[in-house]
């Protein structure tokens, strides 16, 4: 007999802790959606994307429903294919296999993926915060031996690290538990757990539920759209035409309050679409977590302060002294990821890219 949804991630879940296997999640969450993953060098463009997630789940959604972008891929690739994720640690390991071209990433995400060379940054998708949420706390510190929901290898998972440790705190002093981000106000309102590391909408989500909950630290993380290496050296007119899809999506959000209420509209359909269950925010919410995070950073999308600051230098060196990045790992690799210039070139070349043409499906 097959069981329901959530029963089943429920189940899954239980008998993972009993095994102590609890990085297998993603596994799980990936087989239970019943998806079919793309095969390494397909002919279209693959890209992954995580729909539960604000601001990055409304530009995604605004650049697969980009005609323009699908009539410019026909030339070379044929179409670009939109994969839904959970978390980015899920995208990381597809993009190194080639089974991805492109994704949309937090920054430790980012970092695995960039620090073995097999991907360069191409633009700023996000820059906040990520929050620690706790019920009937006010300070860190008392989070001692408590619950703490987190997305391992994400940039709330960098957050969390960076939140322990200012408290004089580790991992060991409290109980992690694996948890899609999308279910985390849930169970911290359920009980089942007492703090969680999230990113938009789930803060949000939490702190209209109860004036229990409380942001009892904050970690400043940006989200980045990555193409794989080979893609972007490969095909690289192809890659510039994804950039300019990205490009367009934000102008085109920045250019009226109705275009922006419209792609937030997508994003919730593709959310539904793919968990099953609606955004715990309202429209209004989900518009302002996109102008403050995205469309009101004067920079974006080009990675601010690139060579006078480098930025993922300061998460690459706290994550390394935590034993975060794998063995070897040096910051050059990164440092070559973020000097690939295909954001400049279609920003250089609006009429060649058709930055001002817009064209997307309902």
């Amino acid at each position: 007999m097959r069981c329901r949804k959530n029963d089943c991630q429920s189940r899954a879940w239980s008998w993972l802790c009993g095994l102590g296997l609890g990085l297998v999640l993603p596994l799980v969450l990936a087989a239970d959606a019943g998806r079919a993953l793309p095969v390494a060098d397909s002919p279209a463009v693959d890209v992954g994307v995580q729909p539960l997630g604000i601001p990055s789940g409304v530009v995604s959604a605004v650049m697969q429903r980009d005609r323009v972008l699908q009539r410019a891929l026909e030339v070379s690739r044929g179409t670009a294919v939109f994969h839904p994720f959970w978390r980015g640690p899920e995208i990381v390991p597809l993009l190194n296999r080639r089974q991805l071209e492109v994704g949309l990433l937090g920054d430790m995400p980012t970092l695995m993926a960039t620090v073995g060379g097999q991907a360069v940054i191409v633009g700023l998708v996000k820059q906040t915060s990520t929050a620690i949420v706790g019920r009937g706390v006010i300070q860190v510190g008392e989070l001692a031996g408590k619950r703490i929901g987190y997305v391992e290898g994400s940039s709330a998972h960098h957050t969390l690290l960076q939140g322990l440790r200012s408290a004089g705190l580790d991992e060991q002093r409290v109980q992690l538990l694996p948890l899609a981000v999308s279910e985390m106000p849930e169970a911290l309102a359920a009980g089942r757990i007492d703090a969680f590391a999230g990113w938009e909408p789930a803060p949000a989500i939490a702190l209209a539920a109860s004036r229990d909950n409380r942001v009892v630290f904050r970690g400043l993380t940006s989200d980045y759209l990555v193409f794989g290496r080979a893609f972007a050296e490969r095909q690289p007119e192809s890659a510039l035409q994804v950039a300019a899809s990205f490009v367009r999506a934000l102008e085109w959000m920045r250019r009226s309050q109705s275009n922006l209420e419209r792609a937030v509209r997508w994003m919730k359909a593709d959310a539904l679409a793919f968990s099953g269950k609606p955004v715990g925010v309202t429209d209004a919410q989900a518009v302002r977590i996109v102008r403050q995070d995205l469309l009101e950073v004067p920079s974006a999308p080009a990675i601010p302060e690139r060579l006078s600051r480098p930025p993922l230098r300061g998460e690459f060196d706290f994550l390394s002294r935590q034993g975060r990045l794998p063995e070897g790992a040096q910051w050059s690799a990164v440092e070559a990821a973020l000097r690939y210039d295909g954001l400049a070139r279609v920003i250089a070349d609006p009429k060649r890219y058709r930055l001002s043409v817009f064209d997307y499906e309902n």
